[in-house]
């Protein structure tokens, strides 16, 4: 098949979106898949407001909608809610092309935290952007049921993996670990406002604070707690290392939909603190996290927990189920034109018998 799949979201930032999209792709073109990706670096952009290493590209309906033709794409998704997406959205409604879309972030909650506005505000311009797609690509049961609350209804599963030759507990400790008070409590992921970092650097347990990433709230941080390590953005065996050496994993985030981070640290033997927000409600068991409205007491009793009941339930996300899930949920051109005909076919032969 070839698969169309444009994004907002891409090289070089480094979120889940990313990592999700690039190995899926990784995935499904080791299975002989075509993929055009369509994304921010082949435009001309300008920094999101607030944000700025994350780039806004500007393209024409009209052009997107030529790349696309020229590929000869059998399906289209649309993977993020920003321009490139609106504007292939509209190709696509005005070709009568069906295409699929991904929720990713909670995206009201998101623009609300950068806005202080209400994200109620958001959630119509969610619903407009969504309603018209065949399927609505979610991570969890409880996203599902939030945009079903939403008038959202045309959700189709599509979970995460973790690369288990990679995130493993017996993965070396970085060098920063050494001589620093036990237990130690990481953070890793998006340094950013909406990630909620602070309600973790502010908890009370004793022992030593490491954040690994980078982001627009970084050099805020490192002013109002010196008393942390930031380890700075790292990947691969590296980041395996901090992951497998720290003795909690502390989640801070309520606007992510999954938090594949999560996953990864568990996949590492490092048991997860977090809120019991979306994402950990959908992810962690009480052998594998704790989750409580009070960080602290949440980190008390992940602490406790045995790593290798964490290894366990990490090694239940598989990367290829992963890409098998958003290939099963892509809607091709001529599967719509067959299901219209066979309605068709159908309708007549009702009406033939009465």
């Amino acid at each position: 098949m070839k698969i169309a799949l444009v994004t907002d979201a891409w090289h070089p930032q480094v979120n889940g979106v990313v990592r999700t999209l690039d190995t899926v792709i990784g995935l499904l073109r080791k299975s002989g898949h075509e993929i055009l990706v369509i994304s921010p670096d082949q435009y001309r952009s300008i920094p999101a407001p607030s944000y700025p290493e994350i780039r806004l590209s500007f393209a024409r309906a009209r052009t997107i909608g030529k790349r696309i033709e020229a590929f000869g794409a059998d399906a289209v998704h649309l993977a993020t809610e920003g321009p490139l997406c609106i504007q292939a959205r509209r190709w696509c409604r005005r070709k009568g092309r069906p295409f699929t879309t991904a929720y990713h972030t909670q995206f009201p909650e998101y623009l609300a935290k950068r806005t202080r506005l209400s994200p109620r505000i958001f959630w119509p311009y969610i619903r407009w952007f969504h309603q018209k797609s065949e399927r609505i690509m979610v991570s969890t049961q409880s996203v599902r049921n939030q945009l079903r609350g939403e008038r959202l209804p045309h959700v189709h599963h599509w979970s995460r993996g973790v690369d288990l030759q990679n995130f493993r507990p017996d993965t070396p400790p970085p060098a920063a670990y050494q001589h620093r008070a036990r237990p130690i409590q990481l953070y890793v992921g998006r340094v950013a406002i909406e990630k909620n970092i602070e309600a973790f650097l502010n908890s009370n347990q004793p022992g030593t604070k490491v954040v690994v990433g980078d982001g627009p709230a970084l050099d805020g941080l490192k002013a109002r707690h010196p008393e942390v390590h930031f380890a700075g953005r790292q990947s691969g065996r590296v980041l395996a290392g901090y992951y497998a050496g720290a003795d909690v994993f502390v989640f801070p985030s309520k606007t992510d939909t999954f938090g594949l981070v999560i996953i990864e640290a568990l996949a590492c033997g490092t048991p997860v603190a977090a809120f019991p927000v979306t994402g950990p409600i959908d992810i962690l068991t009480a052998e594998s996290g704790a989750m409580n409205a009070n960080l602290d007491e949440a980190i008390v009793r992940a602490l406790t927990l045995a790593p290798a009941d964490c290894v366990a339930h990490g090694a239940k996300y598989s990367w290829d189920a992963s890409a098998s899930q958003f290939f099963n949920g892509l809607v091709s051109q001529d599967l719509r034109l067959d299901c219209h005909m066979s309605r068709r076919i159908l309708a007549k032969a009702i009406f033939a018998r009465t």
